[in-house]
């Protein structure tokens, strides 16, 4: 089962014949088997979002609220919620790990999460949006971070690799689209 995405689908096809490969990619990639649709286009709603790819972020809500109806809320709010967290925080523990001084691991980040423990969907879901920001970002401590929680909490190896491979794809489509 997926979600139908007519609005991202009209999007997508305008992406130039240079892009085939994207233009198929992000229609598969929101197919895996190891997502639940709305895990998969929440995933894809908070990259498009931290890419600032606003008419791609407009068309996955979009089909998100014909799909889901008020059950689109929770998804919408986290993704919206962990692109934010993530934007903030993929800059801050990335400069704290480029450095790798003991003097600023010891400093407390001093920074506001609490989303983080209390997401609107399930830890779970909010992880999966988290990492695939972090992946966007290239923190590898929020990578490490992030897919360890998933496996802790009982996602597989294959969805945290989902979760990755669709935020690449809406990073490829991002660009196509600027």
């Amino acid at each position: 089962m997926t979600i139908p995405t007519p609005s991202l689908d009209t999007l997508r096809n305008t992406l130039p014949e240079d892009l085939k490969d994207i233009r198929l990619n992000l229609g598969a990639v929101l197919t895996g088997e190891n997502l639940q649709p709305a895990q998969a286009t929440g995933v894809a709603l908070a990259a498009a979002r931290f890419v600032r790819c606003g008419p791609l972020a407009d068309a996955l809500e979009a089909d998100l609220r014909t799909a889901l109806g008020d059950a689109a809320t929770p998804v919408i709010s986290d993704a919206v919620a962990a692109a934010g967290l993530m934007a903030m925080n993929t800059v801050y523990y990335r400069f704290r790990h480029m450095l790798g001084k003991e003097s600023y691991e010891a400093r407390s980040p001093r920074l506001r999460m609490s989303r983080m423990a209390q997401p609107a969907t399930s830890k779970l879901d909010f992880e999966l949006m988290s990492l695939g920001c972090a992946a966007l970002a290239g923190c590898e401590l929020c990578i490490r971070n992030h897919e360890a929680s998933l496996l802790h909490l009982g996602a597989s190896e294959d969805a945290c690799h989902d979760a990755v491979r669709i935020a690449a794809v809406v990073n490829a489509t991002a660009c196509g689209l600027s």
